[in-house]
Order: C-alpha cells, then sequence, then structure tokens
C-alpha cells in the first residue's frame, strides 16, 4: 500500500526488514547531504566570485574618481589663492594620508609578527610532549 505521496507504507514490516534497510538509508542521507553541500557549495562560490567582481568594478571607478576631486579641491582652494599653492596644499594633504596609513600598515604588520605563529605553536607542543614523554 502506498501513502498519497508515493511512500510505501511501512507499518507492516517486522522489526528486522527496517533494521536491515537502516544501512541504505544512512548511505543515500549521506550522499544526498553530500550532494546538496555540492550545489550550495558551487551556489555561494558563484555568488562570492560575482560580487568580487562588482567590488573590482566599484574600485575601478572609486580609482579614477580621486583625480577628479583632487582638481575639483585645487580648483575650489585657486578661488582663494594662487594656483600652484592650492595644488601643493592638496599635494601636501595627501601625502600626509599616505604617511599615516602606512604607519597604520607596519604598525598592523609589526603587530602580527609579534604573535605566535600556528606552526611555532605545534612545534612547542610536540616539544612538549616529547618531554613529558621522556621523564616516563
Amino acid at each position: 500500500m502506498t501513502t498519497p505521496r508515493g511512500f510505501r507504507d511501512r507499518s507492516d514490516d517486522s522489526l528486522l526488514t527496517l533494521l536491515g534497510e537502516v544501512p541504505e538509508l544512512v548511505r543515500n542521507l549521506v550522499v544526498a547531504e553530500v550532494d546538496s553541500a555540492k550545489k550550495w557549495v558551487t551556489s555561494a562560490g558563484k555568488d562570492v566570485g560575482m560580487g568580487g567582481v562588482w567590488f573590482l568594478v566599484a574600485l575601478f571607478f572609486l580609482f579614477w574618481s580621486l583625480p577628479a576631486l583632487a582638481a575639483f579641491a585645487i580648483i575650489g582652494l585657486s578661488s582663494w589663492m594662487p594656483a600652484w599653492l592650492a595644488s601643493l596644499i592638496v599635494v601636501v594633504v595627501a601625502l600626509l594620508g599616505v604617511a599615516v596609513f602606512a604607519l597604520m600598515g607596519i604598525a598592523r604588520i609589526r603587530r602580527l609578527s609579534r604573535s605566535e605563529n600556528p606552526a611555532k605553536a605545534i612545534a612547542t607542543d610536540t616539544r612538549i610532549v616529547k618531554d613529558v614523554i621522556d621523564e616516563y
């Protein structure tokens, strides 16, 4: 007898019959889960890839808008002062920004070099275990 969804009614099956089918059901479940995970990884990979492309496009437009912004600042400042002084001010402000962000990057890299490397931690743990084994 089948149910409306097409599944077989198992209420009359013996316990041994049901237990005998458990390995196949578990195998089918594992295969279905692996297939589902593959589909999800493929879909997520496509989404991440397209998101990365859109970020690159945004960075392209940002890259080309920065000179326009600098020109706007120079033109705006040149209404109050000579154009050469306005250009010099914009360049100095930009170089100060470069210096500040470079120092922040250097500080971050130094902090990274001070942290313990996972490979060093594993080597230290291995040495400790060897020392303990040698004691016994």
